[in-house]
């Protein structure tokens, strides 16, 4: 009865989707106040309805419900109780009935909060972003229903796929969500734009806390992700181009992208069409990674779904609301003129660098990512694009982007020298040349990845610091602590991105491994570490065996740590999966792998040494840690200096 009423729930969105979408859109076109205004209820009920259909789901799920289809398929009675909850959302139908939460959740954020947007600009934001509900809503309804009945329920399951039976593949999927879905807002906002026809600082200044939001939840989403495979498929490696991630990747280059150019247009009233664009790719791409993880038209380890009908529902989707939208941009696009005037040296044109720079990276992904499908498409060829390719066509524009990011972030507004704007960044230098000087000297010479890699991160991390400093005007630790808390948000996830670089290099560059054949009380060594084998047990766990060596690591002359690397089978689904064992440090891992018993006796072992690999991820977390800090400032609030900058605006006061 419970999913029924979920069920239920769940077409009950869907309807009052369809009201939201279409009589307040009306409203704002003929000036009714009272359709204008329904849009917020609408919204908030949308939300609601939503809200108890998950709920409906979790509970079949918690309690093991088998006669729906979806938890028979994805859960089992022995599984614990935190995966029977993530088991939800790890299969395509609760995966999209989680992301038309989110939606929902956004919309009803977008009215509960935008009580001081234009009236009219609210309507349309609500009304666009309901009609991608509704779109949605009917995927789900008439291809991916989640609340289907078996007709005679079987006593068990078949249990999730082990690989998502993980703390970190149970909350990866949300928070990923929360970014690709919260880019709908800037789509939305955007489109609402374009059909008033209007484009101004007021307007860059709501959209940009929804950018920013998605993007925070898109840089932890994706770096949960990253952590979950550096530790759980036990090859060690953080990232590996493959489509689904790239799938998310590209969206979160587009979303920085689109955050730097609002503040063109919040400042000096220029790329409006530029933005607009941005916004408009940067949930396009989020679109086209549902598209890619949901159709089956290139392999990943990551898809939900191989289905050509459901494959074929969402391109409908994308050509739909992203082909829309690109025409009116077209047919507005001189609408959008630009005001402000800057010379090339200068902050914007700097932000016009950093635009070109991530959407091009975006692009090359792009490519690289459908390349083998067209490949295939067009000439019948069998292609892989992998490692080789992106590190080639990638790495150059992060390069360039690295070295101009501290300049450009501290150059003044509208003109600019070189040469003073590197004035304050004198001490960044020196100290950045100092660490370069400091790693080349402990470096083996082989490459120098370690020393431009780790110079380009010292250089946004002095640069950032520098730029808070040059901020203060030489007033002292009291000016620096009243610094606006979005100055500091950019310093904090600036200063991320550098300790990001760093870990990223270092490890590429330093990293050692090893592979072997290991009887039961060897000792092997790997760089300056004593390594032995003292054990191998079989281990029972809730819901698999597991095969566990015992294994103690020794560094000059004591004792590190005793680690026990896992290989576990899953007997429901017969799946084997690997368990890394981690010792974490502030400047290596040490990183084991059991494998398979051998036939002449012993064990397959693996084992690395990593340096800064922490580093990445501590990276990431700034980042996000820089983007809630800026959140947090009022002037980042949705309507927060809005109207002040819609005053200045009506009184013809030019923009700061």
């Amino acid at each position: 009865m419970i999913a029924e009423f979920g069920h239920f729930a769940l077409i009950l969105a869907f309807m009052v989707a369809l009201y939201q979408m279409i009589v307040p859109m009306i409203g704002a076109s003929r000036g009714w106040t009272a359709w204008m205004d329904s849009a917020r209820p609408a919204a908030m009920a949308q939300f609601l309805l939503t809200g108890l259909s998950f709920c409906a789901l979790t509970v079949a799920f918690v309690t093991s419900d088998f006669s729906l289809r979806l938890v028979y398929e994805n859960s089992h009675t022995a599984k614990p109780m935190l995966y029977k909850i993530s088991g939800v959302w790890g299969n395509h139908e609760g995966s999209m009935l989680l992301w038309v939460l989110i939606l929902a959740l956004f919309g009803a954020a977008a009215a509960a909060w935008g009580g001081n947007l234009p009236p009219a600009l609210r309507a349309r934001v609500l009304a666009v972003q309901a009609a991608i509900g509704a779109a949605f809503y009917a995927f789900i309804i008439f291809t991916s229903n989640p609340f289907l009945r078996l007709e005679v329920p079987p006593f068990d399951g078949r249990d999730l796929n082990p690989l998502l039976q993980d703390v970190g593949l149970a909350l990866h999927p949300p928070f990923l969500y929360l970014g690709y879905v919260g880019l709908s807002m800037s789509f939305s906002f955007a489109v609402a734009a374009l059909i008033e026809g209007r484009v101004d600082a007021a307007w860059a200044r709501w959209v940009r806390p929804w950018t920013l939001a998605a993007w925070v939840f898109l840089t932890i989403g994706i770096a949960l992700g990253s952590w979950w495979a550096y530790y759980e498929l036990g090859w060690g490696g953080f990232w590996f181009w493959d489509p689904v991630e790239n799938a998310s990747f590209m969206p979160w280059l587009l979303a920085a992208a689109l955050l730097h150019s609002a503040i063109v247009v919040e400042k000096r009233e220029a790329l409006k069409s530029w933005t607009i664009l941005l916004a408009i790719m940067a949930f396009g791409f989020s679109l086209i990674g549902t598209f890619i993880v949901r159709s089956g038209v290139i392999t990943s380890v990551h898809s939900f779904a191989s289905d050509p009908e459901r494959g074929v529902f969402i391109l409908a989707i994308l050509a739909v609301f992203v082909g829309g939208a690109l025409t009116l941009y077209s047919v507005r696009a001189q609408a959008m003129a630009a005001k402000g005037v800057f010379a090339p040296v200068s902050r914007e044109g700097a932000l016009v660098l950093n635009n070109v720079l991530l959407a091009v990276a975006s692009f090359v992904v792009f490519i690289g990512t459908v390349w083998p499908l067209i490949a295939e498409l067009g000439w019948g060829a069998k292609l892989s694009v992998g490692e080789p390719f992106f590190n080639k066509a990638f790495t150059p524009f992060m390069i360039v982007l690295a070295a101009v990011l501290p300049l450009g972030a501290i150059m003044p507004w509208k003109r600019a020298t070189i040469r003073r704007a590197l004035m304050p960044l004198r001490g960044a230098l020196a100290l950045t040349a100092a660490v370069m000087l400091l790693v080349f000297a402990v470096s083996t010479g082989e490459s120098a990845l370690a020393v431009i890699g780790t110079g380009l991160g010292s250089w946004i991390i002095f640069g950032a610091a520098a730029e808070l400093l040059h901020r203060t005007g030489g007033s002292g630790l009291s000016r620096l602590a009243r610094l606006p808390r979005a100055d500091w948000g950019k310093a904090v996830a600036h200063a991320g991105l550098g300790v990001t670089f760093i870990g990223v290099s270092l490890l590429m560059a330093w990293e050692t491994e090893n592979i072997r054949v290991a009887h039961i009380g060897e000792s092997f060594e790997l760089s300056g570490y004593t390594i032995t084998l003292r054990s191998v047990d079989e281990i029972e766990g809730p819901n698999y065996l597991s095969t566990m060596a015992t294994m103690d690591v020794a560094g000059n002359g004591r004792q590190v740590a005793t680690l026990h690397p896992e290989k576990r089978v899953y007997p429901v689904q017969a799946m084997p999966t690997t368990e890394a064992a981690i010792n974490n440090g502030v400047f290596r891992d040490i990183y084991l792998v059991i494998g398979d018993a051998q036939a002449g006796g012993g064990w397959a072992v693996r084992y690395y040494i990593k340096p800064f690999a922490n580093w990445i991820w501590a990276g990431s977390a700034l980042m996000a840690l820089g983007g809630l800090i800026s959140l947090s400032d009022r002037r980042y609030r949705v309507a927060a200096g809005a109207r002040r900058a819609s005053r200045r605006a009506a009184a013809g006061v030019p923009a700061e």
